[in-house]
């Protein structure tokens, strides 16, 4: 899960200022949000940052696909990223509703399953796609085919073998996507009685599903669109707004306060790269309420702590609700649309969000910082990678062959190597044998240290020359 939360840091670093784009844009050109003509110097160029930001944020499934097909790939090599990316054309084209429809005709007549394809291009098919794009590449890249078949040797067949396990797991999705979308649309349907709970649940359940894609309204009443019609609570059988007010303080002020806990307990060396993701991701998440930036950061590096802050959004839309605020979303729960909807007749009592905001940031701040500090969580900034003492590590030996062959000597020979990577202070090794694997002749090559964090993981610190040395034990492995 660590593996993959890195590989996404680099598609969520993207998203940012996308979001900011479009809050700008929004404020511009009311008329993206509101309906209405779009005339003018000012909406036009609202309307143009709308959508240059919306080009990214739409497609982050596919962002995904890529960063996780790269990250997480021996040497984040590009073939992965091919591969995941074939992975992804596959089901989406397989699992689209004109084709299953087609192939099993009884699906059109379930408007849930229907919907259900409908939302199959989402960040969980995305990750899916990449994770499989990415092993492929791990497990084939050197895959040796007769000869008259050499032409697809190596990595050339990775994308092809990808297609062919995305085949499998498309006829498994084929029954499982439906069942996974009709159990959370019953559950939608069975919360609505619980009033102020119930809305608890749905915020709480709606956070917990941002990675499938699956967590806009599965309620099926419409608060959305009869909030933005200017209806009222007289017009509907429930508060109007209750399923949207709840996200404003958590995702306008609980996220800045989470986002400066998780900055207050980054390592020294890494606070300034920690600032760089989070502060942009606090900025977008209050401007115009897009939060994957933030979510993405962290929700697979530290998958409990992100339970723990689904369960602050269920808490926080409780007191939010029954105290009266209510507010309505068009595009998410930002400053923005906070703005626009206050007009709009079923808005109620939106001077709250001062008073809540300030809750909000607090409680999420205290909750993040003791949770993150207790369980030593791997938040952004607080990585395995390299801490301050290996960044300074020195070789006593600058002949990078010389110390490359001592290491490989003590690894068992290149034989007994499974995988070749490195950051930015580790050799990173996969043996396949660790009983074959001496410390002592790995540290007379006059690295830094040795670690052996798996059964079959062997890590050199070396320091920030590693990367010298990785590319002369690759060499001598090939």
């Amino acid at each position: 899960l660590q593996k993959l939360g890195k590989a996404l840091m680099l598609p969520v670093a993207v998203l940012p200022i996308c979001g900011i784009l479009m809050g700008i844009g929004y404020y511009l050109c009311p008329a993206t949000m509101q309906g209405g003509d779009i005339e003018g110097a000012r909406n036009l160029i609202g309307l143009f940052l709308v959508k240059a930001g919306g080009a990214l944020i739409d497609n982050m499934a596919i962002l995904f696909v890529i960063g996780v097909g790269v990250g997480m790939s021996d040497k984040n090599d590009g073939t992965g990223g091919i591969a995941a990316l074939a992975s992804w054309l596959m089901m989406t084209t397989l699992l689209s509703t004109g084709f299953v429809t087609t192939i099993m005709p009884s699906i059109a007549d379930s408007a849930t399953k229907t919907l259900a394809f409908d939302k199959i291009q989402n960040p969980f098919i995305g990750i899916l796609a990449g994770i499989i794009g990415s092993l492929c590449y791990n497990r084939f890249k050197d895959t040796k085919l007769p000869d008259w078949l050499s032409f697809f040797s190596g990595k050339r067949c990775v994308a092809i073998i990808a297609g062919v396990v995305s085949i499998l797991v498309s006829v498994v999705l084929l029954f499982v996507w439906p069942l996974l979308f009709g159990a959370l649309v019953s559950i939608g349907k069975a919360i609505v009685g619980f009033d102020v709970v119930g809305a608890g649940i749905y915020a709480f359940l709606n956070r917990l599903l941002i990675p499938t894609g699956l967590h806009h309204d599965t309620i099926g009443l419409g608060d959305l669109k009869h909030f933005w019609a200017g209806e009222t609570s007289k017009d509907v059988s429930w508060s109007l707004g209750m399923y949207m007010s709840g996200f404003f303080p958590c995702m306008m002020f609980g996220i800045p306060g989470a986002a400066l806990a998780m900055v207050k307990c980054a390592k020294p060396a890494k606070k300034k790269a920690a600032i760089g993701i989070l502060a942009s991701a606090a900025i977008c998440a209050f401007i115009c309420g897009v939060t994957e930036p933030f979510e993405f950061a962290f929700m697979f590096l530290a998958p409990g702590l992100y339970v723990i802050y689904a369960l602050l959004y269920g808490i926080f839309t409780m007191v939010t609700v029954a105290l009266g605020f209510r507010a309505g979303f068009s595009f998410s729960a930002g400053a923005m649309d906070l703005l626009f909807s206050s007009s709009l007749p079923a808005a109620a009592r939106t001077w709250l969000i001062i008073p809540l905001g300030i809750a909000a940031f607090i409680v999420f701040y205290i909750v993040f910082y003791f949770a993150i500090k207790k369980w030593n969580l791997k938040t952004p900034g607080r990585e395995d990678d390299d801490v301050e003492a290996e960044k300074k590590a020195v070789l006593s030996n600058n002949d990078y062959t010389a110390v490359a062959k001592t290491i490989l000597e003590g690894c068992g020979g290149k034989d007994n190597i499974a995988s070749i990577d490195n950051c930015i202070t580790r050799l990173r090794l996969e043996v396949k044998d660790i009983t074959q694997v001496d410390d002592k002749k790995i540290k007379s090559a006059g690295v830094a240290g040795v670690m052996k964090p798996g059964k079959n993981s062997v890590q050199v610190i070396i320091g920030t020359k590693v990367q010298f040395v990785a590319d002369e034990f690759s060499k001598l492995c090939e």
